[in-house]
């Protein structure tokens, strides 16, 4: 096992010996066997095990062992001692979480200030078959058929493509010391019970079962790939951005092959789930425009034949603008307050604004408009409803709610970024203008 090991981190470029690592153990079997296995590749290491406290005695006795064999090498010992049951209480999570939790922070905490090049994790090929079981009976994806990776970020699994029984006959022909932690035994958790009750039986149906399980995993973590690759295709050809929205026509989802999974790889980033993914497709496809979702972080809106994603609007106080003010800032940016002579010629973008002075009064508000809002804008007669003035531009659902205002004594002036208020403008008569202008 020793040369395949070594055949395996140099093949796969694991692991580089010139480097020194973090060594999670337990002192169970696997990292006891990962501990030997690095040794005698010539692999630096220190080592860091958490007590968890759930064991009482037996918790304590691991710590021991464990400090003993890292004196016996010698390497850098680091422990750390949790109150799991706390933890888990305060987070209102499982004891299992809970400790999962704490290992990995803290062995990441470890790593950091030591400076090491990565944490090495003993898992191996039977652990990675019941992760993948796992992540099945959650209702994953694809990508939970992917399983642990070999290398992700700091951490490191070198022992993936070795299997239980293999390092079992390792420890044993090796005389190697491990303590057995008694909870591994129970079937009070989903893993042991997929460990000693589901796999068992699962395996007996043929006598290859295992090795076409990984094999089938394997072809399916491929296609998982060429399909991120095909996604990737999708996505720069049919979303289009623009002022800070992304938009995807309909039709180019409704009859895609594969729809579902489409819009799942676009919105989850923006932290919408596969079954808010399916409900949006659903709704595409019976033509319910109008309809509004929403993620801790963005909305995404059906706006006729089309969907518009954005990020939810940053909440906004408002704020004042005084005379001798130079610029202010908003979430949309930042904008200089200009004074000038009214013969200049009139900018006439919809992002900046030419007011005539002398029919502001100052201090100027602005703040987000407000249902019952009403101004008459440039060029119209009549005053109008903010909120009908914006469903007559259509602008999406997902831009209203954070549309601003420009008011003068309470007086509309500009609705900033669309039209400014026809009382405010510059006409043959004006002397002195307000030029609102984003940089």
């Amino acid at each position: 096992m020793v040369e395949a090991f070594i055949r395996h981190i140099r093949d796969k470029s694991i692991l580089d010996p010139s480097k020194t690592y973090l060594l999670a153990s337990s002192g169970g079997i696997d990292s006891m066997c990962l501990g030997n296995l690095l040794t005698k590749a010539e692999i630096p290491f220190e080592i860091a095990h958490v007590n968890f406290g759930l064991r009482a005695a037996e918790s304590d006795a691991d710590e021991d062992f464990l400090r003993k064999w890292a004196e016996s090498l010698p390497k850098p010992f680091h422990v750390y001692r949790a109150e799991t049951g706390k933890f888990a209480a305060e987070r209102n999570i499982s004891t299992q979480m809970a400790a999962r939790e704490i290992r990995y922070q803290w062995f990441e905490k470890i790593r950091s200030e030591r400076n090491l090049a990565g944490i090495i994790l003993a898992h191996h090929e039977d652990d990675q078959i019941e992760t993948i079981f796992l992540n099945l009976l959650r209702g994953t994806g694809i990508e939970g058929i992917y399983g642990m990776a070999e290398r992700k970020g700091w951490l490191i699994r070198p022992m993936l493509a070795f299997g239980r029984k293999e390092i079992h006959e390792y420890v044993l022909e090796n005389n190697i010391e491990w303590r057995e932690d008694s909870s591994n035994k129970t079937t009070d958790y989903k893993r042991n019970k997929i460990r000693h009750i589901s796999l068992p039986a699962l395996y007996k149906v043929a006598d290859d079962a295992k090795s076409n399980l990984l094999n089938s995993f394997a072809r399916l973590k491929d296609t998982g790939k060429a399909f991120t690759s095909l996604f990737e295709n999708w996505k720069n050809e049919k979303i289009k951005e623009a002022d800070r929205l992304q938009i995807l026509a309909t039709a180019d989802i409704v009859k895609t092959g594969g729809a579902a999974s489409l819009l799942y790889f676009w919105l989850r980033p923006y932290g919408f789930n596969s079954d808010q993914a399916q409900v949006i497709l659903e709704s595409c496809r019976s033509g319910e425009s109008g309809k509004l979702f929403e993620s801790p972080s963005h909305l995404l809106n059906i706006d006729r034949d089309q969907l518009i994603l954005a990020a939810i609007p940053q909440s906004f106080d408002s704020i004042t603008i005084s005379e001798n003010d130079i610029e202010f800032v908003l979430p949309e940016g930042r904008y200089e307050i200009l004074k000038l002579q009214g013969k200049e010629d009139l900018d006439k973008s919809r992002q900046n604004a030419m007011l005539d002075l002398e029919r502001l009064s100052f201090p100027l508000e602005i703040r987000t408009w407000q249902e019952g809002d009403r101004f008459t804008p440039l060029g119209m007669k009549n005053a109008k409803k903010i909120s009908d003035f914006l469903i007559d531009l259509k602008v999406p659902i997902v831009k209203k709610h954070a549309v601003k205002v420009v008011l003068s004594e309470g007086q509309i002036a500009w609705v900033i970024g669309y039209r400014i208020a026809d009382w405010a403008k510059s006409t043959a008569a004006t002397r002195r203008l307000l030029y609102l202008k984003k940089r």
